[in-house]
């Protein structure tokens, strides 16, 4: 990847929509909503504190995370479309997907 991001800032590739819901109902693609799901792919040098130390980030690049549905900024790069979140956007980091993903 050719984008580093700055400070405490983040970047994500969203993971795919799921298109069928828990009860089986296939949803259309205009009627789904964006994924609020990713992994990160980029991480900043850390956030800057009042005394102008960095403070490392929580997150790591792999990292399965959960972030809000209007966070960030998206942007398009060699044809896949990443988004571009603050650390205090990232709501949770996703641990049992990346078990579940060891496991298989």
């Amino acid at each position: 990847m050719s984008i580093r991001p700055l400070y405490d800032r983040v970047v994500v590739k969203r993971l795919p929509a799921e298109t069928v819901s828990a009860g089986g109902i296939v949803i259309p693609d205009k009627a789904a909503e964006k994924p609020t799901q990713g992994e990160v792919v980029a991480v900043g040098q850390g956030a800057q504190l009042e005394n102008g130390e960095l403070r490392p980030l929580a997150v790591k690049e792999g990292d399965h995370v959960l972030f809000g549905q209007y966070a960030g900024t998206e942007i398009k790069l060699a044809g896949d479309t990443y988004l571009i979140v603050k650390e205090s956007d990232i709501l949770a980091v996703m641990e049992q997907i990346e078990a579940e993903e060891e496991a298989a």
